[in-house]
């Protein structure tokens, strides 16, 4: 690989780290200049064929449709439920328990989110929470920032799994269900060891850049609710993953988390003496809140309960409601006589499930018919952002993850960038092993996509240097969940469910430290201790 090839495969990630994070342009400028390099380079460089990156456009174009979809359903629940009183009413319910921000945090920014990745996965956390933390008092930026940052860990068992059912054992060929739980259970001993400080790095996060006084002392104060809450999932996580297998460690781990957390919030356990919170803080008292209650607890959680419901018996294999819905979903196959294919999913994403419920909530809560059409066409009108953005994003990372089809004797422009550091740092490759699913989740902003292009790579590296192969393998999967932290595609779209367009470098300059704490801490455990 010549230097201006390196310089073309690079091309995707630096564009979007430098007109994003250092230029700091929106995401509606600097996507389509970093497509408009990537076309150009892979084109002119690479020497992808134009028929082939036409139908990578085509392909990203469907898949961008799909994401636009789910983030048009989150922000239609969202609003609907604005309008029908009842995010007032969980903000009560939440008060209640506790009116500390950063435990809130804990319970909701980490917990819940690990909940609904290990339920659907596919952006529905950051579609969900990130809103509901808005919605709940919190400065949206910190909303989508420790939004992103919790949905890591879970991500190694989300939708049910599949990241290890489906893209570990499409990774490397041949590999037994026995190894697959073997390495899902080494990758959450390594998270115990590290996912475990999480929680506390999105408190310290939120004190110091959101909170009234800028400190980091008033998020230290809450460390061993902190701790608790992050052993409290990675633990029994852990467990599950011994015991039963990859599917379920991530929602059996968050729903033990969330009742633990709940409890030792409402005994007082490990709370601090001192109540958190930001400036110009609703003062009224939590029973006053519950005095002016239009609906129900109960009936004001109902649709999210709903979502969850549905979201859970949607990803069950041995139920036939998944099959029902997939078999809705539209294919495109050799686009262009190209070797490129797509399918789009329509009933089965969860963006299906959010509209779904908007629907009923409006005949639960008895929602007004003038509200129910202001909330739609707002919703709508919100879009418009995201698809620019998501129009030129998409297409670019399809163009480079299809790029192996070329006249200049190339791998992928991915593949050959891991094998170059794989041949840099053969060294001391278990410390940077984890940057390279990192870089999968990254650019294809899929967990799965990413150990499904790079596990056999890690695999045929960890043979030819003598290395554990189930560490190996682990710390890809701990990469791809880091990686999720600053995904393009992920941090667009929480982006534009809070009304944040614009903000996206912003947004990955909070989370990039935290993606290499996680990724590069887990590295460094195996490579000193395991491999």
């Amino acid at each position: 690989m010549t230097f201006l090839q390196f310089t073309t495969a690079l091309t995707p990630i630096l564009a979007v780290f430098v007109l994003l994070v250092v230029l700091r342009m929106p995401a509606t400028k600097a996507m389509p200049l970093s497509f408009i390099a990537t076309t150009v380079s892979a084109f002119f460089i690479w020497q992808m064929p134009l028929i082939q990156i036409i139908a990578s456009v085509l392909e990203g174009w469907v898949i961008g449709l799909t994401i636009v979809w789910i983030v048009f359903g989150a922000i239609l629940l969202l609003n609907t439920l604005q309008f029908s009183g009842a995010i007032a009413v969980l903000r009560a319910g939440f008060t209640h328990i506790t009116a500390d921000r950063r435990i809130q945090v804990v319970i909701i920014g980490w917990l819940f989110v690990s909940f609904l990745e290990g339920a659907a996965g596919f952006g529905t956390p950051a579609a969900i929470v990130a809103p509901l933390l808005v919605a709940l008092g919190f400065p949206a930026l910190a909303a989508v920032v420790l939004t992103l940052i919790a949905d890591s860990s879970a991500v190694s068992f989300g939708a049910v799994g599949t990241p290890v059912t489906v893209g570990m054992a499409q990774g490397v060929k041949g590999i037994s269900e026995e190894s697959l739980q073997a390495i899902s259970v080494q990758a959450s001993g390594l998270d115990i060891l590290i996912a475990s400080f999480l929680p506390l790095l999105m408190v310290l996060i939120l004190t110091r850049f959101f909170g009234p006084n800028k400190s980091f002392t008033e998020g230290w104060a809450v460390w061993p609710f902190a701790l608790f809450g992050g052993l409290s999932f990675t633990v029994p996580a852990w467990l599950v993953a011994t015991f039963l297998g990859p599917e379920f460690p991530s929602i059996f781990g968050a729903l033990v988390g969330l009742l633990l957390t709940t409890l030792a919030a409402k005994k007082g356990f490990l709370m601090p003496k001192k109540i958190w919170g930001f400036n110009n803080e609703d003062k009224i008292a939590p029973s006053a809140l519950f005095e002016q209650q239009v609906m129900s607890m109960g009936l004001a959680w109902t649709p999210y309960l709903l979502v969850v419901l549905l979201l859970v018996l949607t990803r069950l294999d041995f139920l036939p409601l998944k099959a029902w819905l997939m078999s809705t979903a539209f294919s495109w196959n050799s686009i262009l006589g190209t070797e490129v294919n797509v399918t789009a999913h329509t009933l089965y994403l969860p963006g299906s499930i959010f509209v779904l419920i908007s629907l009923m909530t409006i005949f639960l809560h008895k929602n007004d018919v003038k509200n129910v059409k202001s909330v739609w066409v707002n919703s709508i009108k919100s879009l418009g952002p995201t698809a620019i953005a998501l129009a030129a994003c998409v297409p670019m990372v399809r163009i480079f993850l299809n790029s192996q089809e070329n006249t200049a004797a190339l791998g992928s422009m991915p593949i050959e960038l891991a094998t170059l550091a794989a041949d840099t740092f053969s060294t001391s490759w278990p410390f940077f092993a984890p940057l390279v699913g990192v870089l999968g989740s990254f650019i294809a902003g899929s967990a799965t996509f990413s150990n499904m292009m790079f596990a056999g790579l890690q695999q045929s590296i960890a043979v030819e240097l003598g290395l554990n192969e189930r560490v190996m393998l682990a710390l890809q999967m701990i990469g791809a969940n880091a990686g999720n932290m600053i995904c393009v595609v992920n941090v667009v779209a929480a982006a534009s469910v809070v009304n944040l367009v614009g903000k996206e470098g912003q947004i990955i300059r909070f989370t990039l430290v935290p993606m290499l704490f996680y990724s590069l801490g887990a590295g460094l455990i195996a490579w000193i201790f395991l491999a």
